[in-house]
């Protein structure tokens, strides 16, 4: 006796129908022969927040560095201790301004186009 028939719960794919992976298959769109360059413009309009993420990450590095080296007497376990606190604080404020520009863009400019027309 299966699991499901014991508990008397449903399966949720029956066994009629395939699962939904069966159904697609993975595939990638072509874009023929594309330059790095047209490629790299490509990804960068597709998400936008990746480029700033990696300045933001290389600046984070550099400041760190230089942190690091203008420590003083402070030993280096606290050092790294209040680097890593203030890089999820980076983090946090970052996903929650991506949150907040993938919200505008997907929820509230659309509908101030549709109040235009």
């Amino acid at each position: 006796m299966s699991l499901f028939k014991t508990l008397h719960i449903a399966p949720r794919f029956p066994s009629t129908m395939p699962a939904p992976a069966a159904k697609f298959a993975p595939t990638s769109p072509t874009f023929g022969d594309e330059s790095q360059g047209g490629r790299l413009q490509r990804k960068i309009q597709e998400a936008p927040l990746f480029p700033i993420g990696i300045v933001g990450l290389l600046g984070a590095l550099g400041y760190g560095a230089y942190s690091y080296k203008k420590r003083g007497n402070m030993s280096t376990s606290v050092f790294l201790m209040q680097l890593r606190v203030t890089a999820q604080g980076a983090v946090v404020v970052c996903l929650t301004a991506g949150i907040g520009y993938s919200l505008i863009r997907d929820f509230v400019l659309p509908k101030l186009k549709s109040a235009e027309r």
